[in-house]
């Protein structure tokens, strides 16, 4: 049968963009449908314009460090509309190359909302298309859960739009998300609130690395309410009444002339996606795939956040690429899940990869699981005199050497950890690490030299 498309790819994001061409470059016809701005959550709503407000939010502990290297004091407050304008337009930059590189690789673009109708055929917009192979990558999108007035807070894609910065901001989540605004916003001179379910933030994290971020955030004036679940929030003349319950069931409550950010997680875009026309599984809310990322019908494809693997972007690249290589290139491969590096931009920064201490010892057992642990002030900090520390952890299996998993708290810790990436990724052991002459004098030194 004739198809009007070798590939058809519904969602123009970080892993369909990344399909798309790579299947283009090996001779194939590609359609992309995308009803909203290309590159997805990454390039407009995630982690390029927030990266840039992280890099706007440290200035001012610059301008203070910089008097104990002799600079004179420098007085001055940030331009929120400045800042955000100057984020907006480079986000709309970067949707341009987008569409540059979708055109030279001659992958034709449907600005539309695409549904299937069957498993090879689509409504795209007006117009049906047909195609051979299907990919979904619709990635995901904030969410507000059923709570009473929950419509009164504003959503992490919301924030970017904000004309004037919140005296007041009040983080709703301690996820990774919720943390990083929560830091950037505090930085940046606005009263920070953070409100948590549990004990600490960043469920899921090494557990060193969740003590270091909160102790430090709070040390830095932001106020964390921990143990504490949203019940409903009510909007007044004067401001919001936020109504909480405890751990111990106990009522409570807190009025704010406030912004309140709602960072309480995400889902995938699979709302009228017409799924139902195909033999496509869907469980907990993500598109059911194997390890080639291939769904139950045999010619439909998903990568992405919408699969709930690892919702990174990288993740999603990596995955599309690796499809395209299999299912264009003859070029059969598979993207690997494991030991994947990751960041927290808050402040102070952490980055991860591989095995926590409790994953570790929950698999290899307590005895076979041997810690590395280095706590220390960087030399940066020594004539401004700054109480502020860096951890570095280490996760070693005993019997053979290999480290496990590596994790650090500190300034760089992505670019340092991403490093440090390449080794775990390979298989290095202690000894590795160990025979690995360290940078003098740098903080990443310390993983080679821990003993």
């Amino acid at each position: 049968m004739s198809y009007d498309f070798d590939l058809f790819v519904i969602g123009g994001g970080s892993g369909g963009i990344a399909t798309a061409r790579r299947a283009a470059e090996y001779g194939a016809k590609v359609g992309l449908a995308e009803n909203d701005r290309l590159g997805g959550t990454c390039v407009n709503r995630g982690c390029v314009p927030k990266k840039l407000l992280v890099y706007a939010s440290r200035f001012a502990d610059h301008f203070k460090e910089a008097e104990g290297y002799g600079w004179s004091p420098i007085q001055t407050q940030c331009n929120w509309q400045k800042l955000i304008t100057a984020v907006n337009q480079e986000v709309d930059r970067l949707n341009g190359i987008y569409q540059r590189m979708l055109d030279t690789s001659q992958v034709k673009i449907f600005p539309a909302f695409a549904r299937f109708l069957d498993p090879h055929t689509l409504q795209v917009g007006e117009q049906q298309i047909t195609a051979d192979k299907v990919l979904i990558a619709v990635g995901g999108y904030p969410v507000r859960p059923p709570i009473p007035g929950i419509e009164h807070a504003i959503l992490s894609d919301d924030l970017f739009n904000l004309q004037e910065q919140p005296k007041h901001f009040v983080v709703l989540g301690g996820g990774y998300i919720g943390v990083e605004f929560a830091c950037l916003m505090n930085k940046l001179g606005s009263k920070v609130t953070q409100i948590i379910r549990q004990d600490k933030i960043l469920r899921g994290f090494e557990e060193d690395l969740r003590t270091e971020i909160q102790e430090s955030m709070i040390k830095h004036g932001i106020n964390i309410i921990n143990n504490h679940q949203l019940v409903s929030i009510t909007k007044g003349e004067e401001g919001l009444s936020i109504q909480l319950k405890n751990k111990a069931g106990e009522d409570d409550a807190m009025s704010v002339d406030a912004l309140t950010l709602a960072a309480l997680g995400r889902k995938a875009k699979l709302e009228n996606l017409g799924l139902e026309n195909t033999a496509v599984e869907v469980k907990n809310n993500a598109i059911v795939v194997d390890q080639y990322s291939h769904t139950a019908e045999p010619n439909i494809f998903s990568v992405g956040d919408c699969t709930d693997r690892i919702n990174l972007t990288p993740v999603a690249i990596n995955e599309g690429r690796a499809l395209a290589d299999t299912e264009f290139g003859g070029k059969s491969r598979i993207m690997s899940h494991e030991n994947v590096p990751s960041a927290v931009f808050s402040t102070p920064e952490a980055a991860t990869v591989g095995l926590t201490e409790i994953e570790a010892k929950e698999k290899f057992g307590e005895e076979n699981i041997k810690i590395f642990r280095s706590k220390f002030r960087s030399m940066y900090y020594t004539l401004p005199n700054l109480d502020e520390k860096t951890l570095m952890k280490l996760v070693v299996h005993a019997e053979t050497n290999k480290v496990l998993g590596a994790h650090m708290v500190g300034d760089y810790a992505g670019e340092i950890i991403q490093g440090v990436a390449i080794a775990v990724k390979m298989g290095a052991t202690k000894a590795d690490f160990d025979a690995t002459v360290g940078i003098h004098p740098t903080s990443a030194e310390e993983f080679v030299t821990m003993r």
